[in-house]
This record gives C-alpha cells, sequence and structure tokens, in this order.
C-alpha cells in the first residue's frame, strides 16, 4: 500500500453523538450541567472541523425525564444544523426516553391503546446506506433489552443487504464495562441479538448509555460507544463506585470506507492548540512526490 498525505476519501461519514440528558425548563442537570450549551458546543466543534456528515445520530437518552418541552429544545437545537449540513437526522430511544412523548414530539406520532410501549425502531436509508435506529429500552426501566418480535422485524429487515451495508444504532451497547453497577442496566439477550446479526450485512454497532467512550466487537462487528455530552464516568474511581463529571465529553465521527470503518474521538469542551500545522503546510507536502513527502515529514531530524 502506497501511503501519502491525501487521505482516502470516505464513502459515508458519520457524526456520533449521544445521551444529551435535556430537562424541562432548561434546568442544569444536576443543579450544574447546562446539556444546551454542551449539545451547542459539540455541533459547533463538528461545524469547525469542515466535516460534511451524511447523517448525525444521537443514541438515546435525550431527555432526562421525557419532557415533551425538552424534545422541543434539543430538536431546536439540532436540527438546523443537520440541515445545514446536508446530514440525515437519526434519533435513538434511550432508556431515559418516553416512547410515546419520544414519538409524538420527533416525529409527530401518537401512539395510542397497545401501540403506547411500541418500540421506536426504524429504518433510514442514506445514499444506501442502511442505519437502523433500534430501540433497545425496557418501559418503566434503566436496563435494556429485546423481545422476540423485535429480533424477528430485524432479522427480516436484514435479510435484504443494503448496497452499503448497514449500521446498527441503540442505546444499550452489547459491550462489556468495567463498572460494576452498570452491568446491572446492561442489554439482556445478547446473544439473541448475536444470532439475529451475525453473518448480515450490519458493519458497525454504535451505542451510548455508559457515558464514556469505548470499543469492541460483537458477533464479530465492531460496536462504538460515544461519551455522552451531558457528564461522563469518571473510570479512575475507586472500584465499586459510580463517579460522575463535569467534564471529559466527546462525541465521535464514524467514516465507512469500502474495506472498514474507523472510529475518530473528539472533544466537546473548549481547548488551546499547542501547535498547528497549517493547510499550507500540508498543500506544500502534497505537492511533492509521493517519496519526497516522506523525506520531508516522516524523516527523523535526530541531534548528535
Amino acid at each position: 500500500m502506497t501511503v501519502s498525505a491525501t487521505p482516502p476519501t470516505p464513502d459515508f461519514t458519520i457524526a456520533h453523538l449521544s445521551d444529551t440528558h435535556f430537562l424541562g425548563g432548561r434546568a442544569p442537570w444536576g443543579g450544574v450541567i447546562d446539556t444546551d450549551t454542551q449539545i451547542e458546543s459539540a455541533l459547533a466543534q463538528l461545524t469547525r472541523s469542515g466535516r460534511r456528515p451524511d447523517a448525525i445520530v444521537l443514541t438515546g437518552d435525550l431527555t432526562d425525564l421525557g419532557e415533551p418541552e425538552a424534545y422541543r429544545r434539543l430538536r431546536a437545537i439540532v436540527e438546523p444544523v443537520a440541515d445545514d449540513l446536508g446530514a440525515q437526522l437519526v434519533w435513538v430511544m434511550g432508556n431515559h426516553d418516553e416512547r410515546g412523548v419520544y414519538a409524538r414530539e420527533l416525529f409527530g406520532e401518537d401512539l395510542e391503546g397497545p401501540d403506547e410501549d411500541h418500540p421506536q425502531d426504524r429504518v433510514y436509508d442514506v445514499r444506501g446506506l442502511r442505519i437502523i435506529a433500534f430501540d433497545s429500552t425496557v418501559p418503566g426501566y434503566h436496563h435494556g433489552d429485546v423481545d422476540a418480535a423485535q429480533l424477528e422485524w430485524l432479522r427480516g429487515v436484514l435479510a435484504d443487504p443494503a448496497p452499503h451495508g448497514t449500521l446498527l444504532a441503540l442505546h444499550h451497547p452489547p459491550i462489556k464495562t468495567p463498572l460494576e453497577l452498570m452491568n446491572l442496566l446492561q442489554l439482556q439477550h445478547q446473544d439473541d441479538l448475536a444470532e439475529v446479526i451475525r453473518g448480515t450485512d450490519v458493519r458497525g454497532v454504535l451505542g451510548g448509555h455508559l457515558h464514556y467512550s469505548t470499543f469492541g466487537l460483537f458477533a464479530g462487528v465492531p460496536v462504538s460507544v460515544a461519551s455522552a455530552t451531558c457528564n461522563t464516568m469518571d473510570l479512575t474511581a475507586p472500584p465499586r463506585e459510580l463517579r460522575q463529571i463535569d467534564a471529559l465529553r466527546t462525541f465521535s465521527l464514524v467514516h465507512v470506507y469500502p474495506d472498514g470503518l474507523t472510529h475518530s474521538v473528539l472533544p466537546v469542551d473548549d481547548y488551546e492548540p499547542v501547535e498547528t500545522l497549517d493547510s499550507d503546510f500540508l498543500a506544500r507536502i502534497e505537492a511533492l512526490p509521493a517519496a519526497e513527502q516522506f523525506e520531508r515529514f516522516s524523516k527523523k531530524r535526530t541531534i548528535g
């Protein structure tokens, strides 16, 4: 493989955010965190990056208490950015969301009678890349689960491969965590889900819920968990202790190539650059023959 300063162009770019935890009346989460400012900062970072994502996926816990005004406020912040970027907006249910309010405020659907607790599963076609928003929530509880009817529905969707494959987005990631108490809130019946997706065109699984960035494999498929924009878990806390902190918020960019995926973690919070090699420098490198690019940028300058 020949490497140059000009990277290959991905077929698709997905911005993956999670766990915004909006409260009604713009109440700060925990009495401290301004959730609006955090998601606005993440979207500003995304816009400033110059990336033009094909989709923006938010993997659940959009609100903290399922309040209608909280959904409306979140939509008012996120939708204009998605429209400006030309990105498909994909909402995913989380355990802090409420299905009826979620469906009404985000999709204009009124769930009544037996449909009131119907899983909020939806399929999006993004230029041939299929994104499935899969509802892993259990009404009245914070742990995740999938029932037989959902799995049969998913099996039917995946029976017809998409031109560029599928990304499965769900709130409760099928991945292990070192946080003991979070194990009580993990996704149940993971083996059943693995049986459905193994050998299909699912190329990646996107999740949230854990409030820290992490990665793994499930049924041979890479799993990427986006940290929360609200607050994060401190993995340096003592064993058997959950500590949520007002720091280290991130979101992810998923680049989809013909032969694989990459997941990159971007900061939400402001930061100070310490060194910058600007576009003019890159242009000068790109203007050189490939071998000279290595000599100019890769070769060590030793002191001796």
